[in-house]
């Protein structure tokens, strides 16, 4: 081996070494299927079961008072079945995750692991204010329409401590959720193609790339 190729092999670690100092890299494609696969369940369930049970009940109500407490547990079990696939989502993406780093030889938590985790926390913390304030008043339309936003906020914001291939689900997921501000009506399917359909198919882009 010549004294160049020698010289670019050791660039080659050094810059590994930088990357896996700085970037979270053990983020499986595997919790991507997953986190696809739980919203279009729960996506699914909401449209045949939660939704149809609490849009029948607003068609017979007939005082004031009564349309209030339907719609009180529409909005109930909209976020209880949010909040289910979301505990569903993460502890199938820790799972991934972790049986990923443990293949490499690297530790979950740890200083990048930290940097990425606050770098989604930001985005998504404020989007969740900002999705309760729109069930306050009353905006359901809008609401996955802004999570949809908000989370590709998130992950384009914590792309720089990762994958870069993460920015670039995020800016999808950004342009879905602007475009579903200006359709009304179909928020559950756009969420059901941003956090579903897009995940699946980004999941097993990154388990083929990077993973096999």
């Amino acid at each position: 081996m010549s004294n160049a190729e020698q010289h670019l092999e050791h660039l080659a670690e050094m810059r590994s070494l930088m990357e896996r100092s700085t970037r979270f890299l053990s983020l499986s494609g595997l919790s991507g299927v997953w986190a696809g696969l739980c919203a279009l369940i729960g996506a699914a369930y909401h449209r045949m079961v939660t939704e149809a049970e609490y849009l029948n009940q607003y068609a017979d109500v007939l005082v004031e008072k009564s349309e209030k407490a339907s719609r009180h547990g529409f909005e109930v079990a909209l976020v209880s079945t949010a909040l289910t696939v979301l505990i569903t989502v993460l502890a199938g993406g820790w799972f991934f995750t972790a049986r990923k780093a443990r293949q490499r030889g690297e530790r979950v938590w740890d200083a990048s692991s930290r940097r990425l985790l606050w770098a989604l926390a930001l985005p998504l913390m404020v989007g969740g204010i900002f999705c309760l304030a729109l069930l306050y008043w009353g905006l359901v339309g809008l609401l996955a329409p802004a999570t949809l936003v908000f989370y590709g906020l998130a992950l384009f914001n914590g792309s720089k401590y990762t994958l870069r291939d993460v920015g670039s689900l995020g800016l999808l997921e950004i342009a879905l959720g602007l475009s579903g501000m200006f359709v009304p009506g179909y928020g559950l399917e756009l969420w059901a193609i941003g956090f579903g359909v897009l995940h699946i198919l980004y999941g097993a882009w990154m388990y083929v790339k990077y993973e096999r």
